[in-house]
């Protein structure tokens, strides 16, 4: 301060024709403090507090320090009364930018906040996210932690441990419970001595292997660095403000040195004040700490800046009219901006410097502290580490600090019981999950319908929509057999069509023959919708035609099979009963009436509950499986309308066992009842057990079935009686057939 008060004063440009004056007092004399603070204040030695401030003219229009925040705390609403401008090179903790509580605080030396801000980094550079922090238990210590906890607060850096440090407390317990917590890296925040202290109890208490990370308060101690032991301890990395060199310093300290002390300060400008050296070194006091030259070089400037601009100086002279009062010093320090050793000083809104950065400190095996990186503020933000310039701790890798592993990839985050982030077991993420780090560590979000993903998956993937096309190999050779069927049973009719008069044609059934394979034909509608990609009409065809077309097939069977039994049975015993079936062509009345109520039911459950599309996601996690989704209660009705058809036949099948063999279709329809009902259970057993997308070829394959059972069965063989045993197709043979029945009826 002395050095850059005489540079200013022999300066021709700064303040010509004014002089600085400076008292300066120790403020870590508990007995002198307070009285020289008041001394400085007191106009004619006497201290006014309530009166306006121009009133009286001060002796004091700026003051710099004092050194630590709680010191400045202490004596700085004195100063604010009145608007002194207060410029601090060391007071850094964050109360002093609120300009409500301080208006006429400023400060050369950057705030705590900055100060986090770089050690947050050094952390998140190294990924060291379990730490201890351990500060002074005093209003920077403090200060230090409020801003570490918030500034952590959204970041993956947990606080495992904190302390308050003093000269009472157990540094032994202290590492104890940071040793019970596997916690590798502690941050001290804290002053020169309580720093020291603390670092010397480690290496007494042979704490090893540790990271050490150190405030700008003691990164750049001189002693510890090379301390007996200090490499056991770990690696110590700290931040510091960058040390700028004043130029011609050392060489006024040195000068400074050889004037003795004064016993009348008044009469040596050298002296000023009394102060007592002896226990003091030339060279002590060049060593020590650089980091607060340029703070307090630039503090002096600041306030002789201010004076230059309040004086209005200039031409060589400044204006000798001008009474100046600490509030203009003020003002005039708050628009500060001029260029001191290259650097541009300025100041925010808040009091704190607009200028100058951090270095990144590492004590390196030679006890110096090395120069590894660097943290800029101004005019944007940067931050550097060159890790090739750290030799860590036993020669190892970058060291870890972490309460958890890194869960492996695909695997969430689950909490351990505690609400610290840092702390958690892994969780594979199942199927149809998966985990985005980036979004959420701790959730295995679940997939869309139309995505899947393996365990363990950081992605979905689109699933696969299958479906049966119309150029499948199946469905082709299902679509031939369809038209096959057709076919086939165009060919019958027109058979039977030319030997309509035949008895074997009669005997089938004559007209309702062509009305059973017509129907057959159009049941075989229903198979070509079973292919191609499912549509709401899709799903419809696919079960109406068969349903209601093969409903009058069934119907027609019971009705043939009834009125064979009828007729060799009943009608001789109920003859008005045979003359009514005969008269009202009780057999189309019948089928007519079966179509009816098949039709109903079909309109009211289609109408009820239609069918429709849906997508299978369950039973294959990659496929989207298209279909049809049949609600049972749209399609119980006419099943069980079927079944009971089916119940039909076989009684009156039964009934008609022992008539003429030619007369008797017992045998036929119920074995084409047993292949029907023997076809849908094994689909219906397929349908509960496989659920892939060749369910379609296996239903349309049960249609095709039911449909050729009766083909091949009941009209193919009476065919070949037409074409290959025409002997067997006369009206001769039929009558012997049934004398022979009436003999044996009536033996």
């Amino acid at each position: 301060m002395r050095f850059a008060v005489d540079e200013i004063n022999n300066s021709t440009n700064l303040l010509p024709n004014v002089s600085l004056g400076y008292e300066i007092f120790d403020h870590c004399s508990s007995t002198q403090s307070f009285p020289d603070v008041v001394k400085l204040l007191s106009v004619n030695n006497l201290v006014q507090p309530w009166d306006e401030p121009h009133n009286n003219l001060s002796r004091v229009l700026g003051v710099v320090g004092p050194y630590g925040s709680t010191q400045v705390l202490s004596v700085a609403p004195l100063f604010m009364k009145d608007l002194i401008p207060m410029v601090s090179y060391a007071a850094t903790v964050s109360v002093f930018s609120k300009k409500a509580v301080f208006p006429s605080f400023l400060r050369t030396v950057h705030p705590n906040k900055d100060t986090i801000e770089g050690i947050v980094n050094i952390l998140k550079h190294f990924n060291w996210r379990w730490v201890a922090f351990l500060n002074s238990d005093d209003d920077y210590g403090n200060d230090g932690l409020a801003l570490f906890m918030k500034k952590i607060k959204d970041t993956e850096i947990c606080l495992a441990y904190s302390k308050g440090l003093n000269q009472y407390t157990d540094h032994s317990q202290t590492f104890k419970q940071i040793e019970a917590q596997k916690i590798n890296t502690i941050i001290v925040f804290a002053p020169d001595w309580t720093a020291e202290a603390l670092i010397e109890s480690a290496i007494q208490l042979n704490v090893t292997n540790k990271v050490w990370i150190a405030d700008e308060e003691w990164s750049l101690n001189k002693n510890l660095p090379k301390r007996k032991g200090i490499r056991n301890i770990g690696t110590v990395i700290g931040i510091s403000e960058q040390a700028v060199k004043v130029p011609g310093v050392n060489d006024f300290i040195y000068s400074s040195r050889r004037h003795t002390n004064c016993e009348n300060a008044s009469q040596n400008i050298h002296c000023n004040q009394f102060f007592n050296r002896s226990s003091l070194s030339t060279e002590d006091v060049v060593a020590a700490d650089p980091s607060f030259n340029f703070p307090v070089y630039t503090a002096v400037y600041a306030i002789a800046h201010a004076l230059h601009n309040a004086l209005q100086c200039g031409s060589g002279r400044c204006n000798d009219n001008i009474t100046v009062f600490p509030h203009m010093v003020l003002a005039e320090l708050k628009k500060s901006n001029f260029t001191l050793l290259n650097e541009s000083i300025r100041f925010d809104e808040n009091g704190d410097p607009q200028y100058g950065s951090y270095s990144v400190v590492f004590w390196n095996h030679s006890g110096d502290a090395e120069e590894i990186g660097f943290f800029t503020f101004y005019p944007s933000v940067h931050f550097f580490i060159n890790n090739s310039n750290i030799q860590w701790y036993a020669n190892v890798e970058v060291p870890t600090s972490v309460c958890s592993l890194e869960c492996p990839v695909g695997f969430a985050k689950k909490q351990d019981g505690n609400d610290n982030k840092c702390c958690f077991d892994c969780e594979i993420c199942p199927n149809g999950t998966y985990v985005n780090i980036t979004e959420d560590a701790y959730r295995c979000i679940d997939c869309k319908d139309t995505e899947w993903s393996a365990a363990g998956s950081t992605s979905c993937n689109l699933r696969s929509v299958e479906y049966i096309p119309f150029t499948d190999t199946g469905a082709i050779l299902i679509m031939v057999g369809a038209w096959a069927l057709v076919g086939f049973t165009l060919a019958v009719s027109v058979l039977f069509a030319i030997n309509y008069n035949t008895p074997v044609v009669r005997s089938a059934g004559g007209p309702m023959c062509f009305l059973i394979l017509v129907c057959l034909s159009l049941c075989s509608i229903s198979v070509f919708f079973y292919f191609g990609e499912p549509t709401t009409s899709f799903c419809i065809l696919r079960f109406l035609p068969f349903l209601l077309f093969y409903t009058v097939c069934l119907a027609c069977f019971v009705v043939r099979s009834f009125q064979i039994v009828f007729i060799f049975k009943i009608a001789a015993k109920f003859p008005k009963l045979h003359s009514w079936w005969i008269k009202y062509h009780g057999q189309w009345l019948v089928i007519t009436v079966a179509f009816g109520i098949q039709a109903l039911l079909l309109l009211i459950g289609y109408t009820c509950c239609p069918p429709d599309t849906f997508k299978e996601t369950v039973w294959y996690p990659d496929k989207i499986i298209l279909g049809c989704d049949l609600d049972l209660k749209a399609t119980s009705g006419p099943v069980l309308f079927l079944l009971s058809l089916c119940f039909l036949c076989f009684v009156f099948s039964y009934m008609g066992k022992d008539l003429p063999k030619n007369y008797n279709e017992a045998k036929a329809i119920t074995f084409c009842l047993l292949l029907l009902i023997l076809t849908w259970i094994i689909f219906a057993t397929t349908y509960v057990l496989y659920h892939g997308k060749y369910i379609p070829i296996l239903n349309a394959l049960a249609i095709l079935s039911s449909l050729y059972s009766f083909l091949l069965w009941y009209f193919i063989p009476k065919c070949y009686i037409i074409i290959f045993q025409s002997d067997r197709n006369t009206h001769e043979y039929f009558q012997g057939l049934i004398q022979n029945y009436t003999k044996t009826i009536s033996q």
